[in-house]
C-alpha cells in the first residue's frame, strides 16, 4: 500500500491518479474529506480516501491504523504542506510553529508511521517532497522556506539512523518544480506531469537512491570535494553521470 499526504488537491491529487493508474492501491491522506472524494472520483477503486491532518499526531496515527486494515504501508510520499505568504515581521511564532508542524513534524509523524510496517518488512519506499524555497527563499515565505530545507535535514537524519541498519528501504528527496496549483504559479507546470516522474521515482525501489535529491526527472549530483575536484581537472576521476526518469 502506498500512502500520499495532502492527497486532496494539486501534486498530491496527481501523484495518487498516476500511482492508482499504474496499479498500485493507495491511501490518500488530506484534511478534506469532500476534496479526497473527488480524487477517488479520478483515481478509481485503487483509492482509499483517509481524511487526517498530519499535524495532528491522533489523528495521523488512526489514520494509519485504517491503512493497515487493508494493507501494510510499504510506500510513502510525504508530500503534505501549507505555504501562508507572511512577512517574517507580521508573521507571529505561532503561525510560524503552525507551518512547521504541517511541513516538517507532519513529514516526521508520517514517517515513523510507516516505518513500522517497512522495519517489519526489512523494505520500503520514503520520498519526501522538497523545494528550492529552502535554498534560495522568496519573500514573504519564511516558514515555508524555513521548513523545507528542515525536511531536507530530515531525510539525511533519518538516512543516518536507519541506511546501515535497513538498506531495503530507500529515502531520498524529490523537487518537482514550480507547479501550476494553488500553493504555486499560475506560469508553473502542470502537476500532472510532474507527478508522472514523481510516481516514477516513488515506485522505484533502487538501494542507491538512498540519499539522493531529484529536481523534476532529474537527479542532482552531489557536489564534488576538493580532491576530486582537483583529479577530475586532471582527468584522474570522473563524475558518475546524473540518473534521469524515463
Amino acid at each position: 500500500m502506498a500512502v500520499v499526504t495532502g492527497a486532496g488537491s494539486g501534486l498530491g491529487r496527481e501523484l495518487a491518479v498516476a500511482l492508482t493508474g499504474r496499479g498500485q492501491r493507495v491511501a490518500g491522506l488530506g484534511r478534506r474529506a469532500e476534496a479526497l472524494e473527488e480524487t477517488a472520483a479520478r483515481a478509481g477503486e485503487l483509492f482509499l480516501p483517509v481524511p487526517a491532518d498530519v499535524a495532528d499526531p491522533e489523528s495521523l496515527a488512526e489514520a494509519f491504523g485504517r491503512v493497515r486494515d487493508v494493507g501494510p504501508v510499504s510506500i510513502l510520499i510525504n508530500n503534505a504542506a501549507v505555504y501562508p505568504r507572511a512577512d517574517f515581521l507580521q508573521e507571529s511564532a505561532g503561525d510560524f510553529a503552525a507551518v512547521m508542524a504541517t511541513n516538517l513534524t507532519g513529514y516526521a509523524a508520517a514517517a515513523k508511521e510507516a516505518l513500522r510496517d517497512m522495519v517489519a518488512a526489512g523494505e520500503g519506499r520514503i520520498l519526501n517532497v522538497s523545494s528550492f524555497a529552502g535554498v534560495a527563499p522568496l519573500a514573504g515565505s519564511g516558514a515555508y522556506s524555513v521548513s523545507k530545507e528542515a525536511g531536507r535535514a530530515l531525510t539525511r537524519a533519518m538516512i543516518a539512523d536507519l541506511g546501515a541498519r535497513f538498506p531495503r528501504i530507500v529515502i531520498n528527496d524529490w523537487m518537482p518544480g514550480a507547479l501550476n496549483t494553488g500553493m504555486g504559479l499560475a506560469t508553473g507546470l502542470d502537476p500532472a506531469v510532474a507527478a508522472g516522474w514523481g510516481a516514477t521515482l516513488a515506485l522505484w525501489q533502487e538501494p542507491s537512491l538512498t540519499g539522493t535529491t531529484w529536481e523534476m526527472d532529474r537527479e542532482i549530483p552531489p557536489p564534488m570535494g576538493l580532491k576530486r575536484r582537483v583529479a577530475a581537472k586532471v582527468g584522474m576521476a570522473e563524475r558518475a553521470p546524473a540518473r534521469r526518469l524515463g
